[in-house]
């Protein structure tokens, strides 16, 4: 049974259902719905969303994600790029995060048009802040520069868990490793992108594998930590092992910081793109731009 710190009471509001309003007429998709995320509600409230571009289904199978998967993707809308530039200008949102579904189905697994979404909003907002949370692209060099290229102000790929259990939770195409050569790399195309990466607690860790996956996202330079609880799907997915108290989770963003993060979001209720740290991320990301 869920704990008592994991009750959530939505609560909808006016900017919530324009929101969706908005997102459902332009055929828009994003991983608040796709992935049940649990902090609809308050993001939509304050404005805030993480699209998410490339269609809606996954080529690949993790086991704790709820959205669906397929050999081969959807048809990609080659006016999505124009949708969420217009989107994002209505909304006058200063801070926005995209994300997409893996596409290994496709030649450039779908990297030239995350880009394109980028740069679209890049050059009808140019003062919004595009934080992008990435697939691995397979560590494609090609891939990943054509994606910084295009200047995104925060670049994020989540290890999603420990080393031991990544065989078990995610799909056998992704692996530790390559996701920490992944942030490495992106720092080597542009040292000025910030990196973030984030990991789910609860499905078997143990204290001292979190501790070791942060010390290995350190040496990969990555700059901002997520920590969240894993929640299970419907269907058939990853079961919780354990439910992980406020405390810890405190306990745990302190040993982030003092390992040498940025910014650490820590939480029952965090996920990668949460807003929690959207608002710390952005002073850092502008006083850089004004020194």
């Amino acid at each position: 049974m869920k704990p008592e710190w994991l009750s959530i009471k939505p609560v909808s509001t006016e900017r919530y259902a324009e929101i969706k309003g908005t997102i459902g007429d332009l055929g828009l998709h994003t991983v608040c719905v796709e992935a049940n995320c649990p902090n609809i509600t308050e993001c939509w409230s304050g404005g805030t969303a993480t699209f998410m571009v490339l269609g809606e289904l996954c080529t690949r199978g993790c086991r704790f994600c709820a959205v669906p998967k397929s050999a081969r993707g959807a048809a990609i809308d080659p006016l999505e790029p124009q949708k969420l530039a217009k989107v994002v200008m209505e909304w006058k949102l200063p801070y926005i995060v995209i994300t997409s579904v893996c596409r290994d189905d496709l030649p450039d697994q779908g990297a030239g048009h995350f880009a394109n979404c980028v740069a679209e909003i890049k050059r009808i907002n140019p003062d919004t802040l595009v934080e992008v949370l990435i697939p691995d692209f397979r560590d494609d060099a090609e891939c990943l520069k054509i994606l910084v290229d295009a200047k995104p102000d925060v670049v994020g790929h989540n290890i999603e868990t420990v080393e031991r259990l990544t065989a078990a939770v995610r799909d056998r195409r992704a692996d530790y490793r390559q996701s920490l050569s992944v942030l490495k790399r992106v720092k080597g195309i542009d040292g000025t992108r910030y990196t973030k990466s984030a990991m789910m607690l609860g499905i078997g860790e143990t204290d001292n594998e979190i501790i070791q996956a942060m010390k290995d996202l350190k040496d990969a330079d990555v700059d901002f930590l997520a920590l969240g609880q894993y929640l299970k799907p419907k269907g058939n997915h990853v079961d919780v092992k354990e439910y992980i108290t406020p405390e810890r989770f405190e306990h745990y963003r302190k040993i982030a910081l003092e390992l040498g993060f940025k910014y650490v979001a820590s939480g029952p209720f965090v996920r990668s793109s949460y807003r929690a740290g959207e608002h710390f991320v952005a002073a850092m990301v502008k006083n850089r731009a004004i020194c």
